[in-house]
């Protein structure tokens, strides 16, 4: 039987299926210091559905958001953002179950430059790896 994945030249194996959590309409949380305290999801980049199904995005996917809570300048703004954590468990290639206690996304350019400079809360290994930019300014990393 064949394994699942892709073989990296490292020899290690990435699956890259992580189940959406966030879909369009979603609330969530804005864990940088850019201003927005609360977003809103509108849309997800590089993602397709069939016919009636909301486009999911999961960790280290970009959304369109749009800003519902913060600072006045940023209120009802239409931004990029990347998802950093997510309550929906996910399993990795090790076999570890990885869950966090919130949905949480950062604010960033559309080319993918932070808006903040500092990431309050544990950012997800695989937006890390996918996004160094956000791995440079996070506190932590699981």
């Amino acid at each position: 039987m064949a394994k699942r994945g892709i073989r990296r030249a490292t020899g290690k194996f990435y699956i890259p299926h992580i189940p959406p959590a966030l879909f369009t309409n979603s609330l969530v949380r804005v864990a940088d210091n850019s201003g927005a305290r609360l977003v809103r999801v509108i849309g997800v980049l590089g993602k397709k559905t069939v016919r009636r199904r909301l486009p999911g995005a999961a960790v280290g996917d970009m959304i369109v958001v749009s800003v519902r809570e913060g600072k006045p300048e940023l209120r009802k703004q239409i931004m990029h953002a990347i998802v950093i954590r997510q309550k929906k468990p996910y399993r990795r290639p090790d076999g570890t179950w990885i869950q966090f206690e919130d949905n949480a996304v950062v604010i960033v350019s559309p080319e993918g430059e932070p808006k903040g400079t500092e990431i309050r809360g544990p950012v997800a290994k695989e937006a890390a790896e996918k996004w160094p930019r956000i791995a440079n300014i996070a506190s932590m990393i699981v």
